[in-house]
């Protein structure tokens, strides 16, 4: 294992948030972000999740005799609970072989007469083969809600991701970018989808000051932990406590209960958010440069395969995705990077069958290519705070492992 550092570098680069953005100021968080991504407007919710629960909601009153939903096999837990939570089928797609795409043989076997939605996701900051999703769903009368949680500021052919699809949606959580520490960002091209996503939202999402108050004050703890320095408080500790007792699951934070809160976001928040959005565009730059003078460095690395954008698309970059050769290299590069403070980790742990606690919620299927994607990944924080010397260190070990 590598040395313990001091200090701690996340697992995934967002953007740090300034005293000066903690101001009241305008709550226009929404609007500031639609005119940066160029789309006609952005609905502003609680969550990334809470916006995937209103999108369903709103296509399964549009076409209710439709109740399964496709999603990649290998993707966030709290996909499959927002499923459940809209009173729908989940139908799970294999991945491509080696690929974080669904696999375009298996999705057309998956979509039929009863699919109300297909799920393509942006995962890691990378643009997804959205246009396959699009013409399996209009071949079968079906919607496309694209998944960019993890991919604000993302684009494909010169436009934002999420505008192929017939709804698309951002996160503002945790590390994700720009952070309100939880929030997302709901899309739609058509004018009158997004009225009725904004009916949806108005009917079931109650003001709740209880929450609000728990997410401001944890905006404020972000505020003041995400930094090398209070990341060993606010990440390290909980990570390696969670490795010592052998949980992998919540050592990444994939345990989530299994109903999503549903509360308006204050307009503290989206002023915080507001004054920080100002910075990503730069921000996105920034990662993306950084990202191109590193890749060549990891692609040197014999056995190693780097997931990257399809050739007109130009993704975000919070974190590097990797697959190793196989399950047993991949963990013994764990073994020495993970608590290593360099900002190595993985993405999920497993496939989504394969969560113990997801038994009521996601069928039991085979997904061998989804399953072999969670055994041989790993991520590489592409934060601004790893240095050149902390990088070169975690590919040496990448290098002797393989």
């Amino acid at each position: 294992m590598l040395p313990l550092r001091h200090h701690e570098l996340p697992p995934t680069a967002g953007l740090p948030l300034q005293l000066a953005d903690l101001r009241p100021g305008p709550a226009t968080l929404a609007s500031e972000l639609a005119a940066q991504l160029d789309v006609p407007a952005l609905q502003l919710e609680c969550s990334g999740s809470a916006c995937l629960l209103i999108a369903l909601l709103t296509l399964r009153a549009l076409q209710p005799q439709r109740r399964r939903v496709v999603v990649p096999a290998y993707n966030c837990p709290l996909v499959a609970i927002a499923v459940r939570q809209a009173g729908l089928e989940l139908q799970l797609c294999d991945l491509r072989p080696g690929h974080y795409d669904m696999d375009p043989a298996a999705l057309r076997v998956a979509c039929d007469e009863r699919t109300l939605a297909i799920l393509p996701t942006h995962l890691a900051g990378r643009v997804a083969d959205v246009a396959d999703a699009v013409a399996v769903a209009r071949r079968v009368g079906a919607y496309v809600i694209e998944d960019a949680a993890q991919a604000l500021g993302a684009r494909q052919a010169g436009a934002s991701v999420g505008l192929l699809g017939d709804v698309g949606f951002f996160s503002l959580a945790a590390g994700k970018g720009l952070s309100i520490y939880e929030g997302g960002l709901l899309l739609a091209r058509d004018p009158e989808l997004r009225e009725q996503l904004a009916r949806t939202a108005a009917r079931h999402v109650p003001r709740r000051f209880a929450w609000e108050c728990r997410r401001s004050i944890e905006l404020l703890g972000y505020a003041a932990l995400y930094r090398p320095g209070g990341l060993r408080l606010a990440y390290g500790a909980p990570l390696r406590r969670a490795l010592r007792r052998g949980d992998a699951v919540a050592a990444v934070g994939d345990d989530f209960p299994l109903t999503l809160p549903l509360h308006r976001v204050g307009r503290w928040r989206s002023a915080v958010g507001t004054r920080a959005a100002v910075r990503l565009p730069a921000f996105i730059g920034q990662l993306a440069a950084q990202a191109q003078r590193r890749l060549p460095r990891l692609r040197r690395i014999a056995g190693i395969q780097v997931m990257d954008d399809p050739a007109d698309a130009r993704g975000t970059w919070p974190f590097f995705l990797l697959l190793l050769p196989d399950e047993k290299r991949r963990d013994a590069a764990l073994a020495q990077l993970w608590q290593s403070g360099l900002g190595v980790s993985r993405l999920f742990i497993h496939a989504l069958p394969d969560y113990a606690y997801l038994a009521g919620v996601v069928p039991p299927q085979p997904m061998p290519h989804a399953r072999d994607f969670a055994a041989r990944s790993l991520s590489i924080s592409n934060s601004l705070w790893l240095i050149d010397e902390d990088f070169e260190a975690v590919c040496g070990v990448l290098a002797a492992v393989l």
